[in-house]
């Protein structure tokens, strides 16, 4: 019996292609390797967004959209939506019960999320009693599972800590062994800066979509920054410098030593420009994800399908959900 994966994603748009390299094409691998659910996490996106509800359901279909054509299958991997499962509402109420408030204040990402907010607008500064539950959340959606496995980044392991700790301490409490402390799954994929240089982002306005179409594609990949050091095409240039165009070739090509000899080659001897360089990287991602474009918007013609694969996971996690949660009431001792 393959041992259950769980991880998320929360849908605040739809996916760039930093979410394809760091999450989407390792999940791919893992996905038969493991049992595994892709949660949709709409409630943790009202952590923060909970005044800008006004796209939550279609960043919802556009997330999983995403998730299919890049190769999620439906078939053997189980996508959900989190707010459709009343059974991590529960329990998240009933570990909630037991988890110190300074274990919850110490989260980094709970205190990132603070900051972010701290910077907007008086009208949403305020930091929720949810997002202060954000931890206990996290950790319900992996413990609903009993999963024995996380995959995150090595930035991402203190995220899985609050977890096991609170795993740890149900179990010291209640006197048992029912909760597994779960296991980060450490990916080292790299991280794709966004076309300026710095962390891709929505909010940034330097990420290149998954569903962007061809032209789109180009035009951004062409404000992508090289070789700030390089001012004309007669300059001999250092992918070594290169902060952005080289980084996506050594993402997008990696298996294909023979063109990179051939990038680092023109460029160090000064043999092609970088918008040469560069329109010649832009039909090179574009030909990679023709057949997940396609893919994409023929799932998007039939919202039907789309809405079955979502309900047919939805039911699934119910099912599953509700086994933890009916043994945890009865270690409990809650009425019945």
């Amino acid at each position: 019996m393959k041992q259950k994966l769980m991880s998320g994603m929360r849908p605040t748009g739809k996916l760039h292609l930093g979410h394809f390299i760091g999450v989407l094409s390792n999940w791919v691998k893992l996905q038969r390797e493991y049992d595994c659910f892709f949660c949709v996490a709409d409630l943790h996106a009202l952590t923060t967004k909970y005044d800008e509800t006004g796209s939550l359901r279609q960043n919802i279909k556009d997330v999983v959209l995403d998730w299919i054509s890049c190769g999620i299958d439906p078939n053997i991997s189980t996508i959900y939506v989190q707010s459709q499962i009343p059974q991590v509402c529960e329990l998240h109420v009933l570990l909630s019960m037991i988890t110190p408030q300074n274990w919850v204040e110490r989260d980094p990402t709970l205190k990132d999320m603070a900051k972010i907010l701290r910077n907007k607008s008086e009208k949403t500064s305020t930091i929720s009693y949810g997002l202060m539950g954000y931890p206990v959340l996290m950790t319900t959606d992996i413990l609903s599972f009993n999963a024995g496995y996380v995959p995150v980044g090595i930035d991402q392991v203190a995220h899985i800590e609050i977890t096991r700790d609170i795993a740890r301490r149900f179990n010291n409490i209640y006197n048992t062994q029912f909760f597994v402390e779960p296991k980060p799954l450490l990916t080292h994929m790299p991280m794709l800066p966004g076309i300026d240089g710095k962390k891709m982002g929505k909010s940034f306005n330097n990420d290149i979509k998954i569903s962007d179409d061809e032209k789109t594609t180009e035009d951004k990949i062409l404000k992508a920054v090289t070789d700030t050091n390089r001012v004309r095409k007669t300059n001999p240039g250092n992918v070594d410098n290169c902060e952005v165009a080289f980084k996506y070739y050594l993402a997008f090509a990696k298996d294909d030593e023979e063109l990179l000899n051939q990038v680092k080659c023109e460029c160090h001897n000064a043999k092609i420009g970088c918008r040469d360089c560069k329109k010649r990287l832009s039909n090179l991602i574009n030909e990679k994800f023709k057949p997940i474009r396609e893919k994409r918007l023929n799932l998007s013609l039939n919202q039907d399908d789309l809405k079955q694969i979502i309900d047919e996971g939805n039911k699934k996690v119910r099912i599953e959900n509700q086994k933890i949660l009916d043994n945890v009431k009865e270690i409990m001792q809650m009425y019945n």
